[in-house]
């Protein structure tokens, strides 16, 4: 099982039940396929970088997953299909990320330089 990160921005126009309906889809894609979720967070609606679709906004989310290799060509495959992602993007993680991302999540500083004086 390897690690993966998968950030998916949403049509802005969904409502608030179809966003949550979007996001338990691909929650259940991971599990139907063998894989487990460690982690997912709403980051809700943000400005993008520049118009996609003549859309200026989205709605972020981001999912960290455990599941085998072969599965991100099936991922890949229901994101293209699914009219409501705008842009999708997955990412391997590293054991290194893994655990930044878990120090992240319960509040952990992130660098142990943070408190030196300089």
């Amino acid at each position: 099982m390897n690690s993966y990160e998968l950030m998916v921005i949403f049509t802005p126009i969904l409502s608030e039940e179809d966003y949550k309906t979007a996001q338990k889809k691909y929650e259940s894609l991971v599990a139907e396929n063998g894989g487990s979720v460690v982690h997912t967070k709403a980051w809700g609606l943000k400005s993008l970088a520049y118009p996609i679709n003549k859309k200026t906004t989205g709605l972020y989310w981001v999912m960290e997953y455990s599941a085998p290799s072969s599965f991100n060509e099936k991922l890949k495959v229901q994101l293209l299909r699914d009219d409501n992602v705008i842009r999708h993007m997955y990412t391997a993680l590293d054991k290194y990320a893994v655990e930044y991302n878990a120090r992240k999540r319960s509040g952990a500083s992130h660098s142990s330089h943070e408190n030196a004086a300089i």
